[in-house]
């Protein structure tokens, strides 16, 4: 039974996981991580994905119309294939060495990134001509698949797969809101056959759903308040701070 503060804890985390998925993609991380240090690990993976779940409904329900399938579409299959091999690694290595591992790609990518977006000249195309080569769909789909599947952490990897697409702000919620409610769903079974879902954390997820809900409706306002510029640059911040966290 959780202590009257970890309750308070858990409660501000399923807040920041509706935010996530309706305003601040980053924010996401964020709750994964008091999730994991008010819960047992294995528990804890187990309670965020339904509420993330919840926070998927909402935020599909919101910006059903704005997704870019064709990037979702040469996502699905790779993502898949990262879900099957993160279910089958899970157990099989330390827990740190995961996040260590998750931790320093995270940062690989962000600093890729970074570079990509102060080399790059203004006339060239929208999208960078790395992005048009199938294989970066491919391992940014396995990684997330895989991520999502040990950690409930593949949010910034799709922040700065998409954010490199050059989406629309709108465009870019509605993409990672479909995403992430198949990819969830689908993580379902496994998780459930792996004893992440349990009854004692499905009673705590039950009870979280409506701040998760809240906080879905409070980032859908939010995200309105926010210029995709300074979108861009938090996203990018949350991401680096999530890349250290996992680090250490």
């Amino acid at each position: 039974m959780l202590e009257w503060w970890q309750w308070g804890l858990v409660c501000a985390a399923a807040f920041l996981v509706g935010v996530s998925k309706t305003g601040i993609t980053g924010l996401g991380i964020l709750a994964v991580a008091i999730f994991a240090s008010v819960l047992p690990a294995r528990e804890s993976v187990g309670a965020v994905l339904v509420t993330l779940i919840a926070g998927d409904l909402v935020a599909v329900s919101t910006y059903r119309r704005d997704a870019d399938w064709s990037s979702l579409l040469r996502l699905f299959p790779w993502t898949a294939v990262g879900v099957v091999i993160g279910a089958f690694t899970l157990g099989r290595i330390d827990d740190v060495g995961i996040r260590r591992l998750i931790g320093v790609i995270l940062v690989i990518l962000l600093v890729m990134h970074i570079i990509q977006r102060f080399t790059q000249k203004p006339m060239e195309d929208s999208i960078p001509l790395p992005l048009r080569n199938p294989w970066v769909a491919r391992s940014t789909g396995v990684l997330a698949g895989f991520t999502t599947m040990v950690a409930n952490a593949s949010g910034p990897v799709m922040v700065l797969y998409l954010l490199a697409l050059r989406l629309p702000k709108i465009v870019f919620i509605g993409t990672t809101a479909w995403f992430f409610l198949i990819l969830n769903l689908f993580k379902v079974p496994f998780s459930i056959g792996l004893g992440m879902i349990t009854p004692s954390s499905l009673a705590i997820s039950l009870r979280l759903i409506p701040f998760a809900v809240i906080g879905a409706f409070t980032g859908r306002w939010l995200i309105k308040y926010i210029d995709e510029k300074r979108f861009e640059q938090i996203a990018l911040a949350l991401t680096l701070v999530a890349g250290i966290r996992l680090l250490l």
